[in-house]
């Protein structure tokens, strides 16, 4: 797509979706995720141990830029997340990546200091449609709301640091979430381990759960984090400066979507008391205190359904067949979300 559809397109997007707080207004993302172009990157580390090591602790490695501004750079890679850094899940885990060293006023990596990177998990070719699909979902809700996290795909060379190549395979960037915050003018909540419904901004709430819904989603909690945990699951908490955990119009943004529905990970399971058959089984999650401003949300993305698939057709190296699947699912949900007895109906399963 070119400069001027794209940013056509994305002011579009802001106009139709400005009803859901039109005071609140985002500054532009940096460098790394300005552009959805795939990088092509060398990560050099030794993953024999990152791999066999859970519970390592990080270790040094060697970041390399391809293409027409190539860059070296040393980081510190550590192994991250919760179910897939285990084993028997995960041969390759999800990393952490630091940067020792300030990146160049040049340098795509400009203004980070430490990323997610989603990786490959298994060698299998099927791992790669997964995390393409946990990439989209990604892109879908940041084509939703600018209260989100940018992705950036590439294509990655891991070698040991012998130069013993080891496995080239796709992976994303997650935006770090301090960039997310002050990108939207707003501040992190933290040290608070509950909250209330009531605290959430009701919009913001409305289309986090309705987002989750369309990807069917069950992993996560809004107003929770994990036991022993700060709030939430799956999610950050922000809101206005000087937040506290009594503060109120706090906004929910999700993340780690790879036990949705529409991935369909062969390790995602529902979680403990949500009693569905699997994980492609829709449940709506929203507070019934929104569900006003669900409706309003769902009558509004019903009407995106085009310009939210067009996202899922330009996920680069989603086989046919991947395609049609994921596209035929959120098909079934943009059905739903058009007909208003089936919106009435789903309204009545909400969360007290």
């Amino acid at each position: 797509m070119c400069l001027v559809l794209k940013m056509a397109f994305a002011a579009a997007t802001f106009s139709i979706l400005s009803w859901a707080n039109p005071v609140r207004a985002a500054d532009g993302p940096k460098p790394l995720f300005a552009s959805d172009d795939v990088l092509s990157l060398t990560l050099t580390g030794p993953f024999d141990t990152i791999s066999r090591d859970s519970a390592a602790k990080p270790v040094p490695g060697v970041l390399k830029v391809g293409g027409a501004a190539p860059e070296t750079m040393p980081v510190t890679l550590s192994v991250r997340g919760i179910t897939r850094r285990k084993k028997e899940v995960c041969a390759f885990p999800p990393l952490r990546v630091e940067f020792s060293q300030k990146p160049g006023p040049s340098s795509i990596f400009k203004g980070q200091k430490r990323l997610k990177l989603v990786t490959h998990c298994q060698r299998s070719a099927d791992y790669q449609q997964y995390l393409l699909l946990e990439y989209t979902a990604y892109r879908l809700y940041r084509a939703l709301t600018p209260e989100s996290f940018n992705v950036r795909l590439a294509k990655i060379d891991y070698t040991y640091k012998d130069g013993q190549a080891l496995i080239t395979r796709l992976g994303f960037f997650i935006e770090d979430v301090n960039d997310v915050v002050k990108r939207n003018g707003q501040e992190r909540l933290r040290g608070v381990r509950r909250i209330s419904a009531s605290q959430l901004d009701a919009a913001a709430a409305a289309r986090y759960a309705v987002f989750e819904y369309m990807i069917s989603n069950l992993d996560w909690a809004m107003t929770a984090g994990p036991a022993g945990a700060d709030c939430c699951h799956n999610a950050r908490l922000m809101g206005a400066k000087g937040v506290t955990g009594a503060s109120t119009g706090l906004i929910p943004v999700p993340y780690d979507f790879d036990y949705a529905g529409l991935v369909n990970a062969p390790y995602a399971v529902p979680p403990d008391g949500i009693h569905v058959a699997n994980v492609k089984v829709r449940r709506y999650r929203g507070f019934c205190a929104h569900n006003e401003e669900a409706k309003a949300f769902l009558t509004q993305i019903s009407t995106r359904r085009d310009s939210l698939m067009a996202i899922l057709n330009e996920t680069p190296q989603l086989e046919d067949r991947t395609r049609r699947k994921a596209a035929g699912y959120l098909g079934d949900f943009f059905e739903e979300a058009g007909s208003p007895s089936k919106v009435a109906d789903l309204m009545k399963v909400c969360l007290r």
